[in-house]
């Protein structure tokens, strides 16, 4: 069980690096498209103004959920050593922080994304943990 927790906290942490890291690195490559977007988006919910969002982007981040979920579920079955419980518990506590930062958002961003996005998060971790083969079995043949 200690190694189902921990493999489900890894799998946490590694998430939310990932989603962190490739939004900077993202930033970085389109200072004037996606950074002045996500800065816009940053700015307005500090001064609670009005901005509208770029679909692009929406789609972009649709599919960085799928894609970093999916390594997450990978990671989280390889440490725990199983892939159903670990995986389904790694979904359900993303699903509930991601529930929490889309209710943040909720008048900046369209409905649809916010279903999409925590729609998406426990069956793509749950599918990253399937990836995971459990462990052949490999029993000796008899010598002859």
């Amino acid at each position: 069980m200690v190694r189902i927790i921990l493999a489900v906290i890894v799998g946490f942490l590694a998430w939310s690096i990932l989603w962190v890291g490739s939004d900077s690195v993202l930033r970085s490559l389109s200072p004037d498209w996606y950074g002045a977007h996500q800065y816009g988006f940053e700015k307005a919910l500090t001064n609670t103004t009005p901005f509208a969002v770029d679909q692009t982007i929406m789609f972009m981040s649709l599919i960085r959920t799928i894609i970093i979920s999916l390594l997450a579920g990978f990671l989280t079955a390889v440490i725990a050593g199983e892939n159903r419980r670990s995986t389904l518990w790694l979904g359900i506590l993303l699903f509930l922080f991601g529930g929490f930062v889309q209710a943040m958002t909720w008048n900046y961003i369209p409905v649809w994304y916010h279903l999409l996005f925590l729609g998406m998060l426990i069956p793509a971790t749950i599918l990253g943990g399937w990836l995971k083969q459990p462990a052949a079995v490999v029993t000796a043949e008899p010598a002859d």
